[in-house]
């Protein structure tokens, strides 16, 4: 049987289909997995051993179409569920199955703050999508897979580091989804181990300032340093993680790292909690307007931003 597994984007969201193709392959075990995923993340999908062949869309639907004909699937599993991948079940015309995204619960969630969603975890609700295989959820959590040559050796940090070191991922794609600089600087000025930050370049200046403001604590900023699979190496070997709602909180989840969930405008209601792996939550249950959004936005729509500038770091050492 061969499948197709369509998910796009993004880091975090691909990190979460991992359990469906593991599954389908140590369940299905003479199934062959293909994965169809936007180029940018390739990084995510090329190791990962129970896909025996990834496809990669690079801003041409059609000839990611034409590709993904030849291959003459026996079904198609979406794991995106939007009109890319719409167009490409139709285009293909074989049996296929899409995942139940809960857009109208969500809504419900984000306008008027009515929670029907009942602690639906999307991991769960991607693997509902192979139910009908017989697919069962095996309870091994997530996978990510760094190749060798990624591998950071963090013995270069110093001896303070090889006794075990914390890492704050400060980077987040969406601005209501990240702590504002003075409060990351108030957070880090909390943590008592060795600690690295970790971000894009976009974060360069951010750690510059952290880094000023919490003058003789242990802290090396690597933002900008290193490829998606080294900032998860030095992930993998982090004894604590602190994240905001970002991929690299799912590449901690996939290592069973102990996790410090930062959120802001999202909630964990919404289902992208860390994933079977022991967490806190940082977040402000008090105000109404969380979350105002599924994902996030520039600004914050009150022009207060209280998700994030109210935040308590008491459970934080």
């Amino acid at each position: 049987m061969k499948i197709l597994v369509i998910r796009f984007s993004s880091i975090g969201d691909i990190v979460l289909t991992t359990p469906v193709v593991r599954c389908l392959k140590t369940q299905l075990p003479n199934a062959e997995i293909h994965f169809c995923t936007k180029l940018p993340f390739k990084a995510i999908v090329e190791n990962n051993p129970y896909i025996s062949k990834t496809i990669y869309y690079q801003n041409n639907l059609s000839a990611t179409i034409e590709a993904l004909k030849e291959e003459k699937y026996d079904l198609i599993i979406d794991l995106h569920h939007n009109l890319r991948s719409l167009i490409i079940k139709l285009r293909l015309g074989i049996e296929s199955r899409s995942f139940k995204k809960l857009n109208f619960k969500k809504w419900l969630l984000v306008k008027f703050n009515i929670n029907l969603l009942q602690h639906s975890h999307v991991v769960d609700r991607y693997l509902d999508t192979v139910a009908h295989l017989g697919i069962v959820n095996d309870q091994q959590g997530l996978d990510y897979f760094i190749a060798p040559q990624d591998e950071i050796n963090t013995a270069d940090f110093g001896p303070d580091y090889s006794r075990g070191y914390d890492v704050y991922a400060i980077g987040g794609q969406h601005y209501t989804k990240k702590l504002p600089l003075f409060k990351m600087i108030e957070l880090c000025q909390r943590i008592t181990a060795p600690l690295v930050l970790l971000g894009g370049k976009e974060d360069i200046d951010n750690a510059n300032a952290i880094i000023a403001a919490c003058k003789g604590k242990n802290i090396i900023h690597a933002c900008g340093q290193y490829n998606l699979n080294q900032s998860a190496s030095v992930v993998r070997q982090a004894q604590k993680v602190i994240s905001h709602d970002t991929g690299l909180m799912h590449i901690a989840s996939a290592f069973k790292k102990e996790i410090i969930a930062i959120w802001g405008n999202t909630v964990p209601a919404l289902g992208f909690a860390p994933y079977q792996t022991p967490f806190i939550s940082i977040e402000n249950k008090t105000l109404s307007c969380r979350p105002c959004s599924k994902i996030g936005f520039n600004a914050c729509p009150k022009g207060h931003f209280q998700c994030m500038t109210t935040l308590d770091f008491t459970p934080i050492q």
